[in-house]
């Protein structure tokens, strides 16, 4: 039995058991019987209690965590050290390590991986902000709590990053995660835990580790010289986009990984919005010979004295052959230039035959229909706005606008405005609450992205919540996703989710509903058939049953394109922003000194609508545009009298003889 076990430290901390056995220390789950709660304590092993370099490490660790506060941390609420004993005590985390659970797993989907992942990242930036480099990033060194919360642990060789300004006579860091230039006992910083984590997701992504051998000097060596093999051939389900964050994050030069987690973050965020995008970060990566450096090269050089002939072999065959490694050092080069040349020609190639599509009308869809949708070969971005006569997380414009005769390559950004309440409010407290029930309280409180993940807990009722990331009744932004965690049923399997775009309404209700879900329709315009499935949410994937599938259905109106002509004041401004706003969408344009008097703007829709023209957001014209008819009439103006200004009160109403025709033709 271990000599701790059922003692009580310092007259406050019974210890109750060893729980996790590590190099330098052993981990305990102890009661404080002053503050009456469970804590974890980490206790100095004896025989490293007169080894500086172990003692300093330790109490390195103490040092960095108590500079750190952050959700995904571990707390540090006590250190002591003394001559006959060193311990930190910490919060006591009821849970596995993440190596754990990825070998339980095999491999973990991207979706859940992104959920882990972002709360890894969110701690580094913390971290990272505070001048503490981790430097052993690694799955067993994070706690995955049962509600899905990731707590980052042991900053056993962490570093506050002025201090590692210099070079590292040894190489530490678990060998599978290592980052090159600590490999090589090379500065390290921020961009270092920024390797390992790359290394991580490639764990998580694929069930394999990208660089494996027979002893750890052969892995090191494999992180200098060895470009893993692409996620995607392992595992072909995972999304383009985050293989390519995983590998940028990855790259063996420093000055090509992310600078920051913060950094890194941000593209998860996108990936996380839109997993159709591509970020199009490409490495040609023989860009210079191996580097062997004396962190390596300490290790390898220790042969016996049998074989010093053989060094000296070696030595005369690398100086006898100069002249031909700089021949061949040449060629490469050049070989290189030639690949590079042809890469990018090819690129180029391929990037101007790509099809020519019509942008469709976002205007008005659910932002989450667009981005699940796969039929939409676009790259997305996204602004936000507040209008309170819009529904939350509706797409109130785009750029570009929909258009019948501008087109666009098929792989082309499309920038969304998404109606979203601006600035931070307190997520709402939803445990106990039905999964309907919580996603209503998170839209009442004005948050517009959510997602849900199942968890095991038979303390509670199947379909209600046990928790929130970020954590209820805490503040985060409204554009931030919230994860629901949702006890599930054990005794309902999940079952797939049935495709359904291209189906009647009807067809695609009862498809859905004989699978087990309930269906929640909207109906919006598309030139689709009536009443066709336009888009579903989710597409695909496995829920539990009476999960909700959200479909969009088309209202069947044709929707067609009418010119108006804007006849421009005879007083205006370089630079004063026309826009026409119509059905919804906004068409802009800007006026220039070379701009005719007359300007043709298409306008798109259904039925009749009013069409406003505003100079520098101030009302100018409006029209009553007949889209079945093809035609538009001029309905008022609004005179402008000066340049930038326009005359503030009375609306003018001048008759029209006949429908005005879309044909171009100015206004007498």
């Amino acid at each position: 039995m271990d000599k701790y076990v059922g003692k009580k430290l310092d007259g406050r901390y019974d210890i109750r058991e060893l729980i996790g056995i590590g190099g330098m220390a052993n981990v305990y789950r102890c009661y404080d019987t002053i503050d009456d709660r469970e804590v974890a304590i980490k206790i100095l092993k004896d025989e490293y209690l007169n080894n500086l370099e172990f003692i300093r490490r330790f109490k390195n660790e103490s040092k960095a965590i108590a500079v750190l506060s952050h959700p995904n941390i571990v707390k540090v609420f006590d250190v002591s050290f003394g001559d006959m004993i060193q311990y930190i005590v910490m919060e006591y985390i009821d849970g596995i390590t993440l190596k754990e659970y990825i070998q339980q797993q095999g491999v973990l989907s991207w979706k859940e991986t992104v959920h882990l992942i972002s709360q890894v990242l969110a701690a580094l930036s913390h971290a990272h902000s505070k001048g503490v480099v981790h430097r052993d990033i690694k799955p067993q060194n994070m706690m995955l709590l049962s509600d899905g919360t990731i707590k980052v642990t042991d900053f056993g060789i962490a570093r506050f990053s002025n201090n590692t300004k210099t070079m590292t006579e040894q190489a530490i860091g678990s060998v599978h995660y290592i980052a090159p230039e600590q490999a090589k006992g090379d500065i390290t910083d921020g961009r270092t835990d920024i390797y390992s984590l790359g290394v991580m997701m490639y764990e998580m992504l694929t069930g394999k580790l990208p660089y494996d051998g027979d002893n750890a000097v052969s892995v090191a060596l494999m992180h200098l010289q060895l470009t893993p093999d692409s996620p995607s051939r392992i595992n072909p389900d995972i999304p383009e986009g985050l293989e390519e964050i995983t590998l940028k994050a990855m790259q063996k030069q420093p000055t090509d990984r992310y600078q920051s987690a913060q950094e890194m973050l941000s593209d998860i965020e996108r990936f996380r919005l839109n997993p159709s995008v591509k970020f199009e970060y490409k490495y040609f990566y023989d860009k210079q010979p191996t580097k062997y450096v004396d962190a390596i090269n300490k290790v390898r050089s220790n042969r016996s004295e049998n074989n010093a002939d053989e060094v000296k072999d070696d030595d005369n065959v690398r100086h006898s052959s100069g002249f031909a490694i700089i021949l061949g050092v040449v060629i490469a080069a050049f070989i290189a230039f030639t690949v590079c040349f042809i890469i990018g020609l090819t690129r180029q190639t391929a990037t101007e035959e790509l099809l020519e599509v019509e942008v469709p009308n976002f205007i008005g869809m659910n932002v989450n229909e667009v981005t699940g949708n796969p039929d939409y070969g676009f790259k997305f971005e996204y602004e936000y706005i507040y209008n309170k006569d819009k529904e939350l997380n509706e797409v109130v414009d785009q750029l570009p606008l929909p258009s019948a005769k501008k087109k666009v390559k098929e792989n082309a950004t499309i920038t969304l405005t998404v109606n979203s309440k601006q600035g931070e409010g307190e997520i709402p407290y939803v445990y106990g609450d039905t999964q309907s029930e919580a996603i209503a309280k998170l839209k009442e409180a004005n948050f517009v992205y959510y997602d849900v993940f199942m968890v095991q807990d038979d303390s509670l009722t199947p379909g209600t919540v046990k928790n929130t990331y970020p954590p209820q009744n805490t503040t985060a932004d409204y554009t931030e996703k919230i994860y629901l965690y949702v006890v599930a049923d054990t005794n309902d399997s999940r079952i797939s989710v049935p495709y359904v775009i291209g189906y009647s309404a009807e067809d695609a209700e009862s498809k859905l509903t004989d699978a087990g879900f309930t269906v929640e329709k909207k109906v919006v315009k598309s030139d689709k058939p009536k009443d066709t499935v336009v888009s579903q949410s989710p597409i695909g994937g496995k829920l539990s049953k009476k999960s909700t599938i959200k479909i969009s259905v088309s209202d069947g109106e044709p929707i067609n394109s009418v010119q108006i002509i804007v006849e421009l004041p005879k007083y205006v401004a370089p630079d004063t922003r026309l826009v026409v706003r119509c059905d919804g969408t906004a068409t802009p344009a800007t006026i220039g000194p070379d701009t005719p008097k007359q300007i043709a703007v298409t306008v798109t829709g259904t039925g009749i609508k009013t069409a406003e023209v505003t100079l520098n957001d101030q009302l100018y014209i409006v029209y009553n545009v007949n889209f079945t008819k093809k035609t538009s009439d001029l309905v008022a103006y609004y005179p402008v009298e000066e340049p930038t200004t326009v005359a503030p009160t009375q609306e003018v109403t001048i008759p029209v003889p006949s429908a005005q025709p879309a044909t171009g033709e100015s206004i007498e």
